[in-house]
């Protein structure tokens, strides 16, 4: 199965985050339960490369809320 990065939760994007190899992503995704490429690794560890989120764009990332839902429940 591919990656949809919308079906990845919070603890596994961030397990993805401190992999260091296109290996050892690889090993965790198949561990996850996804499989994937070398080519694949190598794409998805660019991209996240390009992260560096805090807390609140970690939370939006993996489909939390962002700072406009967080706005809108403080009017509920």
């Amino acid at each position: 199965m591919t990656i949809n990065k919308k079906d990845l939760t919070r603890e596994q994007l961030e397990k993805a985050m401190r992999c260091k190899t296109a290996d050892e992503l690889m090993k965790l995704a198949e561990a996850e339960g996804f499989d994937i490429t070398k080519e694949e690794a190598e794409v998805y560890m660019a991209e996240l490369a390009d992260y560096n989120l805090d807390e609140e764009a970690l939370q939006a990332a993996v489909g939390g809320t962002g700072p406009y839902d967080a706005q809108q429940d403080g009017k509920k």
